[in-house]
């Protein structure tokens, strides 16, 4: 069943609401048939392959940091600059509330047009971008705010002036900051999440992922290359990397996946809007007890995230 069925079921139901509330009439049988159709659809699926999900994550039409916060905060003030060298713009951050909670709001931001992403450099931070990520998640932690980060990048910028400014310094320390804040902070992959890019906005008490995004510790055109000496086999390396939402809840690096709507976040920003901030509202209340030993809890689920196995040493030798 094509996803624009899938789309066109999903409005039908929507048809059907509307018509019950002004005409005073009861559909819910209707409705009932036409989600199980849909229910159905979905199990059929569920495997949607890696590459797919890959494709979708970096659709241009999907939704960025900045479209979410206008939808889900009910008043946002941007804040610029690193107080070192400069306002980065592939990351965006301030303060806002939500259903009247105050938190600071960080994320990358991609562009849609050719101008906007060269604005934006391509949502890939420079290391005064993480610099600014890290000033106004200390402010949050002087006042008390929750963080809330959105991570959608292909990785950091990886330009000579970036090393220069020290890239790699500036993204080790916000991993060693956030490993240690004393406020709640719950990261959440939009799009797509590469390498230590995504990683320096991803440490957190909650970490969730959108249903179609990706999380890898490089690009499946990256690894193809390295492997199989071109980048035309990516589909091939985004099966074997495990970068899909579920994937890594398996793994148990990632804590939850937040629903997307038929055919991607892309199909309807505000209902993709409406599913996160239910899920950072249901987040606040469950980090509503913040101690210290929520800090502790934490930094144990770093030092444990993932799975791994051993091989038996002696048995391998004997082999």
């Amino acid at each position: 069943m094509s996803k624009l069925y899938l789309n066109d079921l999903e409005k039908k139901i929507k048809d059907l609401k509307e018509i019950s509330e002004l005409l005073g009439t009861d559909l819910s049988e209707e409705i009932s048939i036409i989600k199980e159709k849909i229910q159905r659809a979905k199990e059929e699926n569920e495997e949607t392959d890696s590459w797919e999900r890959v494709k979708t994550a970096r659709h241009m039409e999907r939704p960025r940091t900045k479209e979410y916060i206008e939808i889900i905060t009910d008043s946002f003030i941007e804040l610029h600059g690193d107080r070192r060298f400069s306002d980065d713009k592939s990351i965006i951050g301030g303060i806002g509330k939500i259903e009247n909670i105050p938190v600071t709001i960080i994320g990358h931001q991609k562009g849609r047009s050719t101008e906007e992403n060269i604005e934006r450099n391509f949502g890939m931070p420079n290391p005064e971008g993480y610099r600014k990520a890290l000033r106004l998640m200390k402010q949050a932690e002087k006042f008390n705010r929750p963080i809330i980060n959105f991570i959608d990048t292909p990785g950091a910028y990886c330009g000579l002036g970036a090393e220069e400014r020290g890239q790699a310094q500036a993204i080790a320390e916000n991993l060693l900051e956030m490993s240690r804040l004393k406020v709640p902070t719950i990261s959440i992959v939009i799009g797509e999440g590469g390498s230590g890019g995504a990683l320096a906005l991803g440490v957190a008490d909650k970490i969730a992922m959108l249903e179609n995004s990706i999380y890898s510790v490089i690009s499946p055109e990256g690894l193809a290359s390295i492997l199989w000496k071109d980048a035309k086999n990516a589909p091939k390396a985004a099966e074997v990397m495990k970068l899909t939402a579920e994937n890594l809840l398996e793994l148990e690096v990632i804590d939850d996946i937040i629903n997307e709507p038929l055919g991607g976040a892309h199909e309807s920003k505000e209902d993709m809007a409406e599913n996160i901030k239910a899920y950072i509202l249901k987040s606040l209340d469950e980090l509503s007890n913040f101690n210290h030993m929520t800090v502790e809890k934490r930094y144990e689920k770093i030092r444990n995230m993932g799975k791994y196995s051993r091989i038996d040493e002696k048995k391998n030798d004997e082999d």
